[in-house]
């Protein structure tokens, strides 16, 4: 039983190597001068200033949440369209209750605000 579970084990332990040897090849033939230009993190060819770390405000994580959200629901339709055949009139009622069910929480969230950028 174990057995079919050789490949994986060999393709891992295959992948791991190959990463330790490229790392360490890196490592033995890559170039070694160290300076203070190469030190400095790169920021879009800006000089940084200030901390690397500040407050984010909310609405950055407002905006990913509902994008994910409303993204996730979205691929909801491609086995509904796969199978509508199938499915019939019962198939196309429930996409519709789905699809009203997505617009209210959209309109919800329009109405709050939630989708403006300042």
């Amino acid at each position: 039983m174990l057995l079919e579970y050789l490949a994986i084990a060999v393709m891992i332990a295959t992948a791991t190597l190959i990463a330790f040897i490229a790392i360490g090849l890196g490592e033995l033939f890559g170039p070694k001068k160290k300076s203070a230009t190469k030190d400095m993190p790169y920021e879009s060819g800006m000089n940084p200033y200030g901390e690397g770390t500040r407050r984010m405000p909310v609405r950055f994580y407002l905006v990913a949440v509902l994008f994910i959200l409303f993204d996730i629901e979205v691929v909801f339709f491609l086995p509904w369209a796969i199978a509508f055949r199938q499915l019939k009139i019962f198939g196309l009622i429930e996409m519709i209750v789905f699809i009203v069910v997505l617009l209210i929480g959209y309109v919800y969230a329009w109405k709050k605000g939630a989708l403006e950028w300042e």
